[in-house]
């Protein structure tokens, strides 16, 4: 009141002094000039009489003080208005923030339905209703916008001239790569000429039989070209011994992304397979293959000779990591597949000379000697078409139109989508994977503040936190199992927005010690996978280092690695609506607060479990535990195995890694929230929102799964997929915690609130 009341005040003396100055050289109310002229000479027997200088002089000190009066008044209110944002500056930006949440919030729910009886349309129905799935997308959903704000934010920086123009820079090389990807009509006045000479390099199409040399095209096609033909060969870390290192071997060769889908079971697989037969033959014509038909109809019958000895990575035996391990020597690799030769290959991939007693790990023992049996089988010819080919799949998008062309109508069949991607998004995306820490160097440098990570560094230590008092209330874990999980909590590494060397232009550069031109688009991507090979190469011999980021601080996701016990959260996931430090924390705990507990929860599932706290495949449970551990385990599958999609049924068992962190990680960051309510107070109400803060959680998880999904897509979602579909995700979540039957008031029995529920943590 008193700053209303001053400003009053001085607005009046304003209107008086212009009063005052407008009257001045006539006559002046009585009052006024009484008061005014006190001091003023007298004529003799009345008032007084003023000279014309004593008028002037008179009007001149008027004058003056009106002006000192006006920038008075102007200063005061400028105080006033910076008193007033000082004083709005928080509470202000609190009422936009928390009156923008409020308008997401309502526009996502559909408040006709029940949340009692399905919680997912309650909270994401108005959002299905007002969108649909854009042209060039297979998915779209709340997330989906999100990669949309980030997907233009990268694009501009892309844009913008490059500062650095040296050599070395990592900028330069990420700006003109991009350029180069957008060149499309040089890339389509190109044709199929730069794959035609990849091709010949490696003996052409129905080479003659001196050129037929299977182990020198599997040189090429692993050591030069990063293509997986008959196995995946990599380095990765030793799962018995995270020090160090290893050669990893395992099943792989497949074009299609399931094995079941060679088979032909269903009338939807064998339209897959149809399309995936006119791609092939597409690709071989445009590459001047002879007999098109027959080397693909060949080729094919090789690739379904494969899946018929792939294991399903939904086997419980691609489940159980201790089971598939097996560190063996050369020379006993060698005896498992006689048709290869091994310490040929590997000499000349890692530039080495390794004795026959190296160990490498192999992690398909039974489908490396039926690989053997198969090439021993195959005529040499099939055999050197069917390797060229897996070059073709790995590098065909980045050919002229015609190859994208063919890539689009397979992908059509496959999943629905109805456009291809314009080559601005195509780019994007090349630059991502291929320069995408240099991206990455620039996103948080505009995107991404260190208050934020602050912030969210305190939320996971909270979330942490429950989960370590959460141990002590599980009746079935007994105390020397709950030891060890504690030991692998305090152990875990946590990575959040970006690694420091971002902040150092000079390191960046040399993650990317490669050529890069911008005319010469497919000459950059081989470039670019050779310096990959060369890294990978490199570390067989290095120590590990821990702390290395598998993803760009861009990527819109999140992870946890089993092998180094590491939970990783780059900047590109801690955007709005997921995070906001200006929201409500009832909806940052709901968004961004859940995914955390879902990464921590994935430290104990199905398959995390199996490691101990540093990473080693350890299992540090005991029986008794382990046992119980399962059992309720199972009643998770038995749940989502009675959940359909487009009459598919959901794989409970495949995805059952992810609905215990689902599960898990919903009742963690509830926890955490309320323990940040205990320790800061209760939330001021969301405008126009008649929900609790506690219900506000809840929706916040739920409309982190607003998705829309093309039909075509969703079989091989659930085929494929290791995340249960997003309806199921949230429904199998919520119903089964406690706390949101009681938040929500559903009654014993109702759909979202059963009477029999499962729980793990």
């Amino acid at each position: 009141m008193e700053k209303t009341y001053s400003l009053t005040a001085h607005y009046d003396e304003f209107q008086e002094v212009k009063y005052v100055s407008r009257y001045q050289s006539g006559t002046l109310p009585n009052g006024f000039a009484l008061q005014l002229g006190a001091g003023a000479k007298k004529r003799r027997g009345g008032l007084p009489r003023w000279s014309r200088r004593e008028v002037c002089l008179l009007s001149g000190l008027v004058f003056a003080a009106g002006l000192c009066v006006i920038l008075t008044c102007m200063l005061v209110l400028k105080y006033l208005a910076a008193e007033g944002d000082s004083y709005c500056l928080e509470g202000c930006q609190e009422k936009k923030a928390f009156l923008r949440a409020s308008r997401f919030l309502s526009a996502n729910m559909d408040a006709t339905i029940d949340p009692c009886q399905d919680f997912y349309s309650f909270a994401c129905g108005g959002w299905l209703r007002r969108h649909g799935i854009p042209e060039d997308k297979l998915v779209y959903g709340t997330i989906g916008a999100i990669a949309e704000q980030n997907e233009a934010k990268l694009r501009a920086l892309l844009s913008r001239p490059v500062r650095r123009r040296a050599r070395a820079s990592a900028e330069r090389k990420v700006k003109e790569f991009f350029r180069s990807c957008l060149d499309r009509a040089e890339i389509d006045r190109l044709g199929p000429r730069p794959m035609l000479e990849v091709i010949g390099e490696c003996g052409g199409w129905d080479a003659p039989p001196e050129r037929r040399d299977i182990n020198e095209l599997l040189y090429k096609t692993q050591g030069v070209y990063s293509a997986a033909v008959l196995f995946s060969l990599t380095v990765s870390l030793d799962e018995r011994n995270t020090s160090r290192y290893v050669i990893r071997i395992d099943q792989d060769g497949l074009t299609l992304p399931e094995r079941t889908l060679y088979l032909g079971q269903d009338e939807e697989s064998e339209k897959i397979l149809a399309a995936y037969r006119v791609f092939m033959e597409r690709l071989l014509t445009l590459l001047g293959a002879e007999h098109v038909e027959q080397k693909a109809q060949e080729i094919l019958q090789l690739e379904q000779h494969l899946a018929n000895i792939t294991v399903s990575e939904y086997d419980d035996v691609r489940r159980d990591v201790g089971s598939m391990y097996h560190k063996v020597t050369l020379a006993e690799l060698q005896s498992i597949t006689p048709t290869l030769k091994w310490k040929r290959l590997l000499d000349r991939i890692f530039h080495d000379n390794f004795s026959e007693e190296e160990e490498v790990v192999l992690l398909a023992t039974d489908y490396m000697h039926k690989v053997s049996d198969l090439i021993r089988v195959t005529p040499s010819r099939i055999l050197h078409n069917y390797m060229l080919w897996r070059i073709v799949v790995v590098l065909s998008e980045h050919l002229s139109t015609p190859f994208r062309d063919a890539i689009h109508e397979l992908s059509k069949e496959m999943e629905g989508n109805e456009k291809q991607l314009e080559p601005g998004k195509i780019c994007l995306s090349q630059a991502n994977k291929h320069f995408g820490m240099a991206l990455g160097a620039l996103f948080v440098e505009e995107h991404f503040s260190s208050a934020s990570k602050a912030k969210v560094q305190q939320l996971v230590e909270d979330i942490k936190y429950i989960l370590d008092q959460r141990l002590d209330e599980l009746d079935w874990m007994d105390e020397e199992t709950r030891r060890a999980a504690r030991a692998k909590l305090r152990y875990m590494m946590v990575m959040i927005g970006y690694p420091d060397f971002l902040l150092k232009p000079e390191a960046i550069d040399k993650e990317y010690e490669f050529e890069v031109d911008e005319k010469t688009y497919f000459k950059n991507i081989l470039n670019s996978i050779a310096f990959s090979i060369r890294l990978s190469v490199k570390k067989i011999r290095q120590e590990v280092d821990k702390s290395v980021w598998l993803l760009p601080p861009q990527a819109l996701n999140a992870y946890y690695l089993p092998n180094k016990n590491q939970m990783v959260f780059p900047a590109g996931i801690l955007q709005p609506t997921l995070y906001d430090p200006e929201f409500p924390q009832s909806l940052n705990y709901g968004g961004i607060g859940t995914i955390i507990g879902h990464e921590l929860t994935h430290g104990y599932d199905d398959w995390g479990g199996q490691y101990d706290r540093h990473g080693n495949l350890v299992h540090w449970w005991t029986e008794r535990s382990y046992s119980k551990f399962l059992k309720k385990a199972q009643c998770i599958v038995n749940l989502y195995d009675n959940f359909t999609v487009y009459n598919q049924r959901v794989n409970g068992k495949h995805t059952l890694g992810e609905n215990i962190a689902d599960m898990g990680g919903l009742k963690l960051a509830y926890y955490a929230y309320q323990k940040w309510v205990r320790e800061h107070g209760p939330e001021h109400p969301l405008h126009h929102m008649k929900y609790t803060h506690d219900q506000l959680f809840f929706i916040a998880f739920a409309q982190n799964w607003c998705i829309k999904r093309r039909s075509q897509s969703i079989y091989l979602q659930v085929l494929t997929d290791k995340h249960a579909p997003e309806h199921y995700r949230v429904l199998g979540s919520v119903s089964q915690f406690e706390e949101f039957g009681r938040v929500f008031h559903c009654p014993k029995n109702s759909p979202m609130n059963p009477v029999h529920k499962c729980s793990v943590w």
